[in-house]
């Protein structure tokens, strides 16, 4: 017997048919398979060990992603190399959404820079969102400040114009953000400096209250010490004055725009990645953050913004090319 009884379920089939055909992802395998994403478990790559900040936040993505795609969301800590052994693994990974990277600005924008057999590019990736921005402070030791009648960038400045090469500053090593923003200072107020590389920010911050070296720039993790008089702020990098220091001016209003340097955290995939996917896991990710506790606890950190893919492509290509030009001409290279 004919498969169709009669005329009319024919064409009913056909017209089937036909409407499916008109159909992008009847037409296309890969519309296909985008259409079932998320279809399996997503890992997250953290280039860094369980516990820090970057890890931190992984989490709280991936605890509320898991929840609003369905799928399971897990982490997996790939440290070693300042970041570049789990980014480079990220880098290599198959486009299909399924495996992402959470990772830090100096990741991405530094490291391919610095070290001469980067096994990756910042263009190794695509942006999906910067999640926390977190500015510099420039802070200095306030022992050292008072003698010296240190208020203010500008006061430093001239110290360091009076006294080549005596400001000191620590940073934690050769080609870190820190280090890269200090010499920016150093190069647009046409000043000499002396960078004091440490192993970890927190030595370097250590350092200043110590009096080991005069000066640094700092996360907000140096706010306590702020506050205690452990430290002396002069600026931040951030656009506007931070609440929790509303005395202290913004390096702009110091009198240098151009040091705007921040440090961000943000969720990335490997380049080639569906446009439709990382739109999608941008959503996702925004869900996740916009839970209050998820949001109060990367807050204390910087300010959670969220950005799209296509401000996250931009930032990186500016930095990229902004960093470029201060690791070249302070000539640092890494093995």
């Amino acid at each position: 017997m004919n498969k169709f009884s009669s005329r009319r379920d024919f064409l009913a089939a056909s017209a089937g048919v036909a409407g499916a055909a008109a159909l992008p992802w009847a037409a296309s395998p890969a519309w296909a398979q985008e259409a079932k994403w998320p279809a399996k478990v997503i890992r997250i790559v953290v280039p860094f060990p369980a516990g820090s900040i970057t890890d931190t936040m992984a989490r709280m993505l991936a605890n509320g992603m898991a929840k609003s795609l369905g799928q399971p969301v897990i982490i997996d800590n790939k440290g070693g190399a300042n970041g570049s052994i789990g980014v480079a693994e990220v880098a290599r990974a198959a486009a299909d959404g399924y495996t992402l990277l959470a990772t830090n600005s100096s990741s991405i924008t530094v490291n391919p820079l610095i070290y001469r057999n980067s096994p990756y590019k910042a263009s190794s990736l695509v942006p999906i969102t910067v999640v926390l921005d977190a500015p510099f402070i420039l802070n200095v030791n306030p022992d050292w400040a008072k003698s010296n009648a240190i208020n203010s960038v500008q006061d430093l400045i001239a110290y360091a114009r009076r006294k080549p090469s005596q400001l000191t500053y620590g940073s934690a090593g050769a080609g870190n953000l820190a280090h890269l923003g200090f010499a920016m200072l150093s190069n647009s107020a046409n000043i000499q400096t002396t960078h004091v590389p440490y192993k970890a920010a927190s030595q370097a911050s250590m350092a200043v209250m110590a009096g080991e070296v005069n000066s640094s720039f700092d996360t907000l993790a140096s706010v306590p010490q702020i506050q205690s008089g452990k430290l002396k702020a002069l600026a931040v990098t951030s656009n506007e004055r931070l609440p929790q220091m509303p005395d202290v001016p913004t390096m702009a209003q110091a009198g240098f725009p151009d040091i705007n340097v921040k440090f961000w955290l943000g969720l990335l995939a490997p380049a080639g990645t569906p446009a439709a996917i990382v739109e999608e896991l941008y959503a996702h990710a925004k869900m996740a953050m916009a839970v209050p506790a998820a949001h109060a606890a990367l807050s204390a950190q910087g300010v959670v913004v969220m950005q799209s893919p296509q401000y996250f492509a931009n930032r990186i290509a500016t930095e990229v090319k902004q960093l470029a030009e201060v690791v070249k001409r302070e000539k640092i290279s890494l093995d």
